[in-house]
């Protein structure tokens, strides 16, 4: 049995909580939050700690989960947390990763233990298909779309604006984009011509709408670079109008092994719960770092490093018999 804590209760550390308690082979020590315990009502029957508690943790978790976001939690508390435990997460801003991972590695080396990094959808999944598509077609352009759907580091990253109560954002792909790559045109796409982002945003009382609306368009690395549309609605009309977390996207390459034959590999998903699924993606490879550790494996590792299988609650031979 591989014993798991998680960190953090929000829609994600909520998603993992399902995910964890669907796995045979996985148990849930505990969630471990910032908040009062006592405030915290889990979805599944399970104990609810401060994170100062994790010390009294150190033999008892084979792996934390952490929940938190990429805009400002995750950069600093994973070193922390490292420390002590093995880790995965769902850092996303990909721009940033490689420096992410670079700080990471000296602290996972230097006191012996493991983390997985960016795991989820994207990055994750389908960092994995652009990888494959692009190795089995060289010669072709990769084309990522996201949407429409809500994003969560983003509709996070506008939450921590000074003056910001609450917020949504929507990626929403551009039809002409979509339609140019599937007429084969294989041509450079920015991420501007590619997708919109549609924020709604509950300002509190007094705020400055046009310095919060400025502060989101120009924020680098999640709105600078895109057509991004702001409005500015009622708490009540959020929570009415605004309150499911679907999402989805796909990763497309085009490309050809002639100039006469054309091909085109596609690799998308449709999800009623974005943070359920990337919790559910958070899990399994909470399984694979335990069995990676158990091996002996220190560092920082992406999903290009995992070997699929580890994945799995299966046994190899199963894999191989049922799967293969």
């Amino acid at each position: 049995m591989i014993n798991v804590g998680i960190v953090g209760y929000g829609n994600l550390g909520k998603g993992v909580c399902l995910a964890v308690e669907k796995a045979q082979d996985l148990n849930c020590v505990g969630i471990f939050t910032r908040r009062e315990p006592s405030a915290i009502k889990p979805i599944i029957n399970v104990p609810v700690y401060k994170t100062e508690d994790l010390q009294n943790f150190k033999e008892k978790i084979d792996v934390l989960i952490l929940c938190g976001g990429s805009a400002t939690d995750l950069p600093t508390t994973t070193k922390e947390y490292l420390k002590d435990f093995n880790t995965v997460d769902s850092f996303d801003t990909h721009a940033k990763i490689p420096e992410y991972k670079k700080e990471l590695e000296e602290i996972a080396n230097k006191y012996g233990h493991l983390s997985a990094i960016s795991i989820g959808w994207d990055p994750g999944l389908f960092s994995i298909a652009r990888m494959l598509f692009g190795a089995l077609l060289p010669s072709g352009n990769d084309y990522t779309f996201w949407g429409k759907g809500v994003s969560q580091g983003h509709s996070d990253a506008i939450r921590r604006i000074d003056g910001v109560k609450n917020a949504i954002q929507y990626t929403i792909p551009k039809e002409e984009a979509i339609n140019s790559v599937r007429n084969g045109e294989n041509k450079p796409l920015t991420a501007r011509q590619k997708h919109l982002r549609e924020c709604f945003v509950v300002a509190k009382d007094g705020a400055d709408k046009e310095r919060i609306e400025a502060e989101i368009k120009n924020m680098p690395n999640y709105f600078s670079d895109y057509d991004t549309v702001v409005h500015f609605i009622t708490e009540e009309e959020l929570l009415k109008n605004h309150s499911k977390l679907a999402h989805g996207g796909f990763v497309m390459r085009s490309g050809e092994t002639t100039t006469e034959n054309k091909h085109l590999l596609e690799l998308s998903i449709k999800l009623d719960s974005n943070p359920e699924f990337t919790g559910s993606v958070l899990t399994a490879y909470a399984r694979a770092v335990a069995k990676l550790s158990k091996e002996g494996k220190t560092g920082v590792v992406t999903v290009f490093d995992v070997p699929i299988k580890y994945l799995s609650s299966l046994a190899e031979e199963d894999l191989v018999k049922g799967l293969l």
